[in-house]
């Protein structure tokens, strides 16, 4: 069976789950060869293992953090050449997007981003996407050379298939480009406690209709209930309600979680763009006219300040 490299996205040896989803999706095509890159690359071996890749190649070097991608992709293409595999998956960040883009490009072949399914097809693996702010779903392949295709988080399943996960050191030689840009400084992100909006199982998002920042604390309360992250209209954000970091939309993060619960958004296309591809969507609009519910598993129609907490204390009172 030919195989399939899986980039690995990791903080110090602690893989993330995008990662593991990408291996689920591997097993479909092939068998996943996990490239794991800087600090803590080998200690990644062991969970990658357990989610189906056959073989760990590792390379730690500072220029992973000193630098920005071009020393993941010089990597990725290293990985490339050694195993001449079926597909390369990276998962679906704006880094990975880069990665992928620029990785294409040297090895002369089509790329994919953001899919949200990947099967097998007689003439290679074939990916599903949304097009046109999410008004379509689409089915492509990659024509030319090797398939370089980005993975939406949450789009498929983490399945436990324990494999080899024989680990090899990869031999990697950066190139002329790879310190052209250096990282001058870090600053730590404020941990919320929360989990990451792109990479979260549910979120609920506030709008136009929360008519506050103070009072994204009704939005944050059931975000904490569900164990959920907390996402944002274009309008919240430029009104200076919640951080642009918390976005949701065409201009802000794409996010395709299991539950999407949308608080006071009327569902215009920029927003709809970001999460039409969620598995269950849920509207509190007092407008039952709101584009919104056009695109609803379940809608209420009612002012989020008598729903919402409603709903909170429902959750809260279940899991005591």
């Amino acid at each position: 069976m030919a195989e399939v490299l899986v980039y690995v996205d990791h903080v110090d040896g602690a893989v993330r789950k995008p990662t593991l989803e990408l291996l689920t999706l591997a097993r479909r095509i092939g068998e996943p060869v996990a490239v794991a890159l800087g600090n803590g690359a080998a200690g990644t071996a062991t969970v990658l293992a357990e989610h189906g890749a056959v073989k760990v190649l590792t390379h730690e070097a500072s220029e992973y953090a000193d630098y920005l991608v071009v020393p993941k992709v010089d990597a990725l293409q290293a990985a490339y050449n050694s195993v001449s595999p079926a597909a390369v998956l990276v998962p679906s960040s704006a880094e990975g997007k880069e990665i992928a883009a620029r990785l294409a490009v040297r090895i002369g072949s089509g790329v994919i981003t953001d899919a949200t399914d990947l099967q097998a097809g007689e003439q290679g693996p074939v990916a599903t996407q949304s097009a046109f702010a999410a008004s379509f779903t689409t089915t492509s392949r990659v024509a030319k050379g090797t398939p370089v295709i980005t993975v939406k988080p949450n789009s498929a399943p983490v399945e436990p298939a324990p494999a080899a996960g024989t680990v090899e050191a990869l031999t990697v030689t950066f190139s002329e480009q790879a310190t052209g840009t250096k990282v001058t400084a870090r600053t730590p992100r404020a941990s919320t406690g929360r989990p990451d909006l792109t990479e979260a199982a549910i979120v609920v998002s506030g709008g136009r209709g929360v008519n506050g920042a103070e009072n994204f604390t009704v939005i944050e309360a059931l975000a904490d209930s569900l164990g959920a992250a907390v996402g944002a209209s274009r309008a919240a954000v430029d009104a200076g309600w919640y951080p642009h970091s918390n976005q949701v939309g065409q201009t802000g993060k794409s996010v395709s979680p299991q539950l999407y619960i949308a608080n006071g958004i009327s569902g215009a296309i920029q927003h709809r763009a970001g999460m039409q591809t969620s598995k269950t969507i849920v509207a509190v609009n007092k407008d039952a006219e709101a584009p919104i519910f056009d695109l609803v598993d379940y809608g209420v129609v009612g002012d989020l300040f008598d729903v919402v907490p409603q709903l909170t204390q429902e959750i809260n009172t279940r899991k005591g």
